[in-house]
């Protein structure tokens, strides 16, 4: 399976499931795997932020990457995150990935970046070491990296690194930022805007020319179901589905918290056994457990009253 400028669809981003005591649970990841498959995304991508991918060991890395691949089975793409502060480390698991049958790799600029040029210089290395042969999905996540590209710059980055094919679209507040991208595609060869963020601006940045999400919301059938109304131009259906969802993607998309809350969805909706995740992490208090069970019972009668499927919980 491959990535291209032309990617489309929801690559949704996984988390990685561990036991609670902390051990990767890869009969859990197998469960996982099959339910976003069930779900209709379009790839998936593994080892980002959500995915703990800091707190994991080259070895369980590479054990995680490989169990997804095989569950997969070249069914859709799979995307690794690579991001590491050290350029050999990145290098290294970068190649391991692609011969392991990634589609491709994804990587965020570092934060010890501060200028434009820095950048540039950055991804043009990255370029030279990881070859023609790998492609590339530029992470814009300012909110935590600290580094702000412009239109200008993230246009220059693709001129460096030309195996860039899908850019991950986080920025906020990026809307503008993300029509003036696409409008510019007549001038460059086009690159793929999947949006992250949740998923909390789907409809508006999927009005603006993004072509799909790539983002861990735990129930990525909603964002398949929108992706798939704007594109047949039913958009009005599709923010309807959105809005059924919106006040739990809004509670999802806390900044720290957000994790332990998709966790926990995925736990209850029987996709993963534990809700675990390894330390530093935030842990969910009884009237947080009480306030999702409200969110989620409001959010399935809202889906009922307006005619749309409810969600399959045990595990897809």
């Amino acid at each position: 399976m491959t990535i291209s400028g032309d990617s489309k669809g929801v690559f949704v981003i996984s988390a990685t499931p561990f036991r609670d005591d902390g051990a990767l649970d890869l009969e859990s990841t197998d469960r996982l795997v099959d339910s976003y498959l069930a779900a209709g995304v379009s790839g998936m991508t593994i080892l980002g932020m959500m995915g703990e991918a800091a707190k994991l060991s080259p070895e369980e890395s590479k054990t995680f990457l490989e169990r997804v691949l095989a569950r997969v089975d070249h069914r859709v793409p799979v995307i690794a995150g690579v991001s590491n502060a050290g350029t050999d480390n990145l290098v290294r698991f970068s190649r391991d990935a692609i011969a392991a049958g990634a589609a491709g790799v994804m990587i965020a600029p570092l934060p010890t970046l501060r200028t434009d040029e820095q950048v540039i210089a950055y991804f043009a290395d990255l370029h030279g070491r990881l070859g023609p042969d790998v492609p590339v999905v530029l992470q814009d996540f300012p909110q935590a990296t600290g580094v702000h590209l412009s239109v200008t710059t993230i246009e220059r980055v693709y001129e460096a690194c030309p195996t860039i094919v899908i850019f991950k679209h986080e920025d906020c507040p990026g809307l503008t930022k993300l029509r003036r991208l696409r409008d510019n595609d007549s001038g460059r060869r086009r690159v793929s805007i999947l949006v992250g963020n949740s998923g909390l601006f789907l409809p508006q940045e999927l009005g603006r020319g993004a072509d799909g999400a790539m983002t861990g919301f735990a129930y990525p059938e909603m964002m398949v179901g929108v992706c798939r109304l704007h594109e047949g131009g039913e958009t009005a259906r599709a923010e309807d589905l959105f809005d059924s969802y919106l006040p739990l993607v809004r509670h999802d998309s806390q900044p720290g918290l957000g994790l332990a809350i998709r966790k926990e969805i995925l736990r209850r909706r029987g996709m993963i056994e534990s809700a675990h995740a390894r330390a530093p992490a935030p842990k969910l208090t009884p009237q947080d457990m009480a306030e999702l069970d409200n969110l989620i019972a409001r959010m399935e009668a809202r889906l009922s009253a307006a005619g749309f499927p409810l969600p399959p919980s045990g595990g897809g």
